[in-house]
């Protein structure tokens, strides 16, 4: 290597060394990339260009327009916007809309569904019947059965004079460019979120995870389910089990607001016209906010949430994940939870889907759980994807978030927190009722597992910050 070229790469290093050390991040953590820059600054510099790099200090969209939308979500939601916070959730309520500017509204409703086939036909049903616009998000859209015949419905609409809107993750839908240009070609108008080109970029591995379909500022839809025909008929291993939700109210006014802040990021669009927020009346007596949060901005807003959750948990908190690969603070709190009493509760999938790592890297963490008296649940039936939470019979989180890594740091999320005690027993029960489906792990004997399979788990989470 030419003379000058050792000396730039030496400047290279050691400017991303100190970079890395002003941002001030967890010492574990920086001194982990400093070790790895310093004895395999090769391999070191590709890792840190795709994993490294912090974009807490990164922005959407800008302050000003991010206030235009949320004033048109706030008109919308009109005497709904709850001012007097109800206890014992009040703390949580006021973390979400400080930190995340989730707004507690007040006169929603939700349809829960547990599985894909009733929530697809309620779907069609209702992009067939939209008037002005479709916002239809999904981390994953595939081009097999079900998704050409919501594809079909979307190009009708668009053709119709509908406005369509589609927003995927490109890195997730990649083999799938044709099915979506066909779309295009036919007036539905789409675009992916960081789009994956021939020279990879460092926000490649930034995915959105989003569920999030907003039908005339009216009706929307979010959880956990993507459309594909697995999540009807399931896997190998048995039927997806999964949670999603349809959602009527005032409240849809932030649904909609998450949609136009991606699909400014993405197209630098700004749809901030007063049709896409109507007035809504109350549709039932739900008190929610739905939370979005991503590599950007200041404060982590839905793992954060989380941990209030946990911490504020005084009779039981249950939890369904599919992957489990929780940072420390998680891990603290679930521990600190069961060993002050509450009933905790974590289901996962017996089997894991393809990612084998990620199943085995979440795996390893059971230990830890059950010796702090965490009651852990193996879901048989099939392959269980559901992302829900409820706690005390009072709060209930639905949404895309996975209690890993990648959901709280990595990916863009969104959940809907819900504050009712009816849905919070219907939440509870549907998670006793997947119990009848479920093992529960005994400590002794996942201990007695043969050393070299609890080996294998240990080293598959050493590549947890990555998965």
């Amino acid at each position: 290597m030419p003379f000058w070229l050792n000396i730039f790469f030496i400047i290279l290093l050691f400017s991303i060394i100190v970079m890395e050390i002003a941002e001030n991040g967890h010492p574990i953590r920086t001194l982990a990339w400093i070790l790895v820059l310093t004895f395999l600054p090769g391999i070191g510099l590709v890792l840190y260009f795709f994993f490294g790099r912090d974009r807490k200090n990164r922005r959407m969209v800008s302050s000003e327009d991010m206030d235009r939308l949320q004033e048109k979500a706030e008109t919308a939601c009109g005497e709904h916007l709850c001012r007097d916070l109800p206890e014992p959730r009040k703390n949580l309520i006021t973390l979400l809309d400080t930190a995340g500017r989730a707004r507690p509204v007040a006169g929603n409703d939700v349809r829960v569904y547990t599985d894909f086939p009733s929530m697809y036909a309620d779907l069609l049903q209702d992009l067939e019947q939209a008037q002005h616009h479709i916002h239809f998000q999904f981390f994953k859209f595939e081009d097999d059965e079900f998704g050409r015949k919501v594809a079909e419905i979307l190009v009708q609409k668009a053709q119709a004079g509908v406005e369509v809107r589609l927003q995927i993750d490109d890195l997730a839908n990649l083999t799938r460019r044709k099915f979506y240009h066909r779309m295009e070609k036919q007036g539905v108008q789409v675009k992916p979120f960081f789009r994956v080109r021939l020279i990879l970029s460092s926000d490649t591995n930034y995915r959105n995870h989003r569920k999030n379909v907003v039908i005339d500022g009216r009706i929307g839809y979010t959880g956990g389910m993507n459309i594909a025909k697995r999540y009807a008929i399931g896997i190998n291993t048995g039927n997806w089990r999964d949670t999603h939700l349809r959602v009527t109210g005032p409240v849809v006014a932030e649904m909609q607001t998450a949609f136009l802040v991606d699909w400014k990021f993405s197209t630098k669009q700004l749809l901030d016209d007063s049709v896409y927020y109507p007035p809504v009346p109350a549709a039932g007596d739900l008190l929610m906010q739905v939370a979005t949060s991503g590599p950007m901005g200041e404060f982590r807003v839905i793992m954060q949430a989380v941990l209030r959750m946990l911490t504020e948990s005084r009779r039981y908190i249950y939890i369904q994940t599919p992957y489990f690969i929780p940072n420390e603070p998680i891990i603290a709190a679930l521990r600190n939870a069961a060993l002050s009493g509450v009933d905790v509760r974590l289901m996962l999938p017996e089997k894991g889907d393809a990612n084998f790592i990620v199943t085995q890297a979440s795996r390893s963490y059971i230990k830890d759980m059950l010796s702090a008296g965490v009651k852990v649940f193996l879901y048989k039936k099939g392959f269980l994807h559901s992302k829900a939470m409820v706690s005390d019979d009072d709060v209930v989180s639905i949404g895309s978030t996975n209690l890993d890594i990648r959901s709280f740091e990595q990916d863009f999320e969104i959940n809907a927190f819900i504050y009712d005690r009816d849905l919070a027993v219907r939440m509870r029960d549907i998670f006793l009722q997947d119990e009848a489906d479920c093992e529960r792990i005994a400590l002794a004997e996942w201990e007695s597992r043969p050393a070299i399979k609890r080996f294998g788990e240990s080293l598959a989470r050493l590549f947890s910050p990555l998965l």
